[in-house]
């Protein structure tokens, strides 16, 4: 009966928006992607070459002047956070340092006012929702018993590399009784254990990309309340755990963290989406090994799935919305030299394609592209005896270091970034002979890991603007948004 009910609640708010955007044609964009994606840099960087003004030359209706212009408006949803655009270009444009990740759902509304093709004046407005992947891969938790959940959490921590980060939590877990009576502190201890697991993890080094809970990562306001202190246990029955045992005090904050966490983010925003467009550090789990590619495919096969894909219609848009298009983007292309980026959009086809077919089977527009919302690095050819090798030229931050050398912050370093296979299968091999990457182009050895390059000294416009650089931005506004401005 619940769940009837919250279908017909969604059916009436679908409604209700269906009739707005009759008279204010309205397209909800969904920006998400697991950590250090760079989903605040692409939301900025959008938001910039609309309202300011970029070099855009794949971006259709503004490369032939029929964008009059792009503005601002207030924040449409009081109960969500303003994505805060001002301060994220003032720190890429002066202080030339990164936006800080995002932590929590927020949204930027921004009107455009353009010419069609036919010669008429119209008006879109663009919501751009801003929300962390992670808590996207909380969603197929909605039809997870804690049971379910809990035999599939414990089962993935006992593979590599994740049985190694989890010893501590695998020895606490193995002095739980589950029909023991209900202990705060023996939750308080599961549960910090089982998050310092999930956050061992996500580091660089393993690059694991399925770690629900998301919010266990990303707390929030919900720190250290009962719905986040619980964690995996083993059942040492079959059916109902006893009442005021462990188990049952574990099953109840798991349905509670779905009630009070998941449902909302589901109801009120995700449901709501028109368009998405996931963004995928792939560079990432390719400089972590095989088992971070295979755990980024599965957890991007789950978060494609949770889509309600399929063509829109008018039936569609009065029962539930439908996400008719989804954007995949392989971030971080300037890391690469340009001869590298196909490949780089061949590995991404090949972590999503059985995902990506079924969204195009339900009539979803699928397109996968490598792009730098700003372009931290140029390209150049670097002599290194008798060879002549493609490099990308940036400024790593203060500390970083490869082959001995510690930069400085300000010294600019030339980096022989290393060839993508040509075959992605080549990645999921046992060993990481398939991708000689990282190393100045000074040095003998490889390093795997790329540098943290500081943001661009930008130029300014023929108005006295500063115009972002960008690798396959205006490919990606084209997808999302170009047909909407016809």
């Amino acid at each position: 009966m619940a769940d009837l009910f919250e279908q017909l609640r969604l059916a009436a708010q679908a409604l209700v928006e269906f009739g707005a955007h009759l008279f204010n044609p309205t397209i909800r964009l969904g920006v998400t992607g697991l950590s250090n994606a760079g989903k605040t840099v692409f939301i900025t960087a959008l938001v910039h070459s609309l309202v300011r003004g970029g070099r855009l030359p794949v971006f259709e209706s503004l490369a032939t002047g029929r964008i009059a212009r792009a503005y601002l408006a207030p924040q449409p949803d009081d109960a969500v956070s303003r994505f805060d655009y001002e301060n994220h270009i003032s720190n890429l444009v002066g202080k030339r340092c990164w936006p800080t990740s995002t932590r929590q759902i927020s949204e930027l509304r921004v009107v455009i006012e353009y010419q069609s093709l036919s010669g008429y004046q119209h008006t879109l407005t663009l919501d751009v929702v801003d929300y962390p992947g992670e808590w996207l891969l909380d969603l197929p938790l909605l039809t997870k018993s804690y049971e379910v959940w809990a035999t599939e959490s414990i089962r993935l921590s006992r593979q590599r590399p994740r049985v190694d980060l989890a010893k501590d939590w695998h020895l606490h877990l193995a002095t739980l009784n589950p029909e023991s009576t209900e202990d705060e502190q023996e939750a308080l201890t599961a549960a910090r254990l089982f998050t310092e697991y999930l956050r061992a993890c996500r580091d660089k080094n393993y690059a694991m990309s399925l770690l629900p809970p998301g919010r266990f990562l990303m707390p929030g306001d919900l720190a250290n309340t009962p719905a986040l202190t619980f964690a995996p246990i083993e059942p040492s029955t079959e059916g109902p755990p006893p009442t005021g045992s462990l188990w049952a005090m574990m099953r109840r904050r798991y349905e509670s963290y779905r009630a009070v966490v998941v449902r909302p983010f589901f109801r009120d925003h995700f449901a709501r989406l028109d368009r998405q467009i996931v963004l995928v550090d792939t560079l990432a789990a390719i400089n972590a090994g095989p088992d971070a590619l295979l755990d980024l495919e599965h957890a991007l096969e789950q978060v494609l799935n949770c889509f309600q894909t399929g063509r829109k219609t008018l039936l569609s848009a009065l029962v539930r919305p439908r996400i008719d298009r989804i954007l995949l983007a392989a971030t971080k292309a300037d890391h690469l030299h340009h001869t590298s980026h196909d490949r780089l959009e061949t590995i991404l086809n090949r972590l999503v394609q059985g995902a990506t077919a079924k969204a195009e089977l339900a009539g979803a527009h699928v397109d996968v592209v490598a792009l730098a919302a700003v372009r931290a690095t140029r390209e150049a050819m670097v002599r290194r005896g008798r060879q002549q090798l493609p490099c990308v030229l940036g400024v790593p931050f203060a500390g970083e270091a490869i082959a001995g050398e510690i930069f400085d912050g300000d010294t600019e370093a030339a980096i022989f970034p290393g060839d993508l296979p040509d075959d992605p299968n080549e990645l999921f091999r046992s060993d990481k002979s398939a991708f000689r990457g990282l190393a100045t182009a000074s040095s003998q050895n490889a390093d795997f890991r790329f540098l943290r390059v500081r943001p661009p000294v930008l130029e300014l416009t023929e108005n006295g603007v500063a115009a972002l650089p960008h690798i396959r931005l205006d490919r990606a506004l084209q997808f999302l948004i170009g047909d909407q401005l016809v």
